[in-house]
């Protein structure tokens, strides 16, 4: 386990792969160790798969880092689940290795989304969303926090929130169901995406039937919404799988408790609406593979070839016998919002062998030289991965 949150200096050790290929085999092949460095035992970079030319590295160590958001100034701010505290991390001279995170809030309960509007830092806690106002000219001394909204469910089962702000600039919140499996018609507002103005008025659903959303963004051109949901559980190993969602409108409902993955009706719930009353998935993915954060490439680092596809962070299965997941996955999407495939685009964090993972990626987050980064929640890091020809 790397050490919990520290100055990043001259004590990081430097993480440089270059993924590399023959000519006459341009698969994913394992990443090759520049250079020796201490760390190389606890995080084997080495180990990870990426096309050719891509290269990953450390960015910064962040103690059970989630969600991401990323100021116009360059600040990178990250949630945190299992812990209490949200992060500011800076990169000062601006060469892709952290030197600075600060813990900017503690005593929160599961502040896992976080989201940057007009100088401010939103926060989302399990039940309520929090504002710091002015939060970069006082990150040694943040601000007593602004209570936005309160008014969220109080359940720790899929109680953690992904957020962030839209095009329309109302902060999207998702509220999860609080079980496996049920239909909760007392709250309507369970199993849902949510959205408000960034005062906290106007509140209402936007989006019905989801189980569990951790991660959405929206497309580059048309700006419809797009969202990962994480399947139900105890149907077996191999359904139902997670799905992608496109939502070209308010107000729909995807099918959940009553249909997964678009096809499979509920054990319990299925009888009272069928399937056909729900939209389909745009992608199912796999089963278990815990789909989580998410966006569009529209930098302009990676080859064209990647240009408006949709990046997945996987985090990874808990339940299935063998795992799946543990992953960035790479769902390639057509002009009209169609899926036209769904690869993996890096591996490695799980030993196929040992079916033992070291690393779970959580979130992506766009760089704007072009460049990515990953969160991961169990190696406490996050990764930035390039394009290097």
């Amino acid at each position: 386990m790397l050490p919990l949150v520290k100055k990043i200096g001259a004590s990081l050790a430097v993480f440089s792969l270059l993924a590399c290929g023959t000519a006459e085999n341009t698969q994913n092949t394992a990443a090759t160790q520049a250079e020796p460095h201490p760390f190389d035992k606890k995080l084997p970079l080495d180990q990870i798969k990426l096309p050719k030319g891509f290269t990953i590295s450390v960015f910064a160590e962040v103690n059970n880092a989630r969600s991401m958001c990323l100021s116009p100034s360059g600040i990178l701010y990250v949630g945190n689940r299992q812990g209490d505290k949200v992060y500011a991390v800076i990169d000062k001279d601006k060469d892709f290795r952290a030197d600075e995170v600060k813990v900017i809030a503690s005593g929160l309960d599961m502040p896992n989304g976080v989201a940057f509007r007009n100088g401010s830092l939103y926060v989302a806690e399990v039940s309520r969303i929090l504002r710091f106002d002015n939060i970069e000219a006082n990150l040694d001394n943040p601000p007593k926090p602004v209570v936005v909204y309160d008014q969220f469910p109080t359940d720790k089962h899929h109680g953690w929130k992904f957020i962030a702000f839209g095009p329309d600039d109302k902060l999207y919140v998702p509220v999860g169901a609080p079980c496996n499996i049920c239909e909760r018609l007392d709250k309507p507002v369970y199993s849902t995406i949510t959205r408000m103005n960034p005062d906290g008025s106007g509140f209402e659903i936007y989006a019905h039937g989801i189980r569990n959303s951790v991660g959405f963004t929206w497309h580059p051109d048309d700006k419809h919404l797009w969202f990962t949901s994480n399947g139900r559980d105890m149907m077996g190993d191999d359904i139902p799988g997670d799905v992608l969602h496109h939502v070209p409108q308010a107000g729909m409902h995807f099918g959940y408790p009553y249909c997964h993955q678009g096809d499979i009706p509920d054990p319990e719930f299925g009888k009272k609406r069928p399937c056909s009353d729900f939209p389909p998935p745009t992608q199912v993915l796999g089963a278990h593979v815990a789909a989580l954060g998410c966006r569009f490439y529209d930098g302009n680092m990676f080859p064209d070839t990647y240009k408006k596809h949709l990046f997945i962070a996987e985090h990874g299965s808990w339940n299935r016998s063998k795992k799946s997941g543990y992953r960035i996955s790479l769902v390639r999407v057509t002009p009209d919002n169609k899926s036209a495939g769904y690869e993996t685009f890096a591996e490695g964090w799980l030993n196929s062998t040992t079916d033992e993972a070291w690393g779970r990626p959580v979130d992506v987050q766009l760089m704007p030289d072009g460049s990515m980064l990953v969160s991961d929640d169990k190696a406490n890091v996050i990764y930035r991965i390039a394009y290097k020809g």
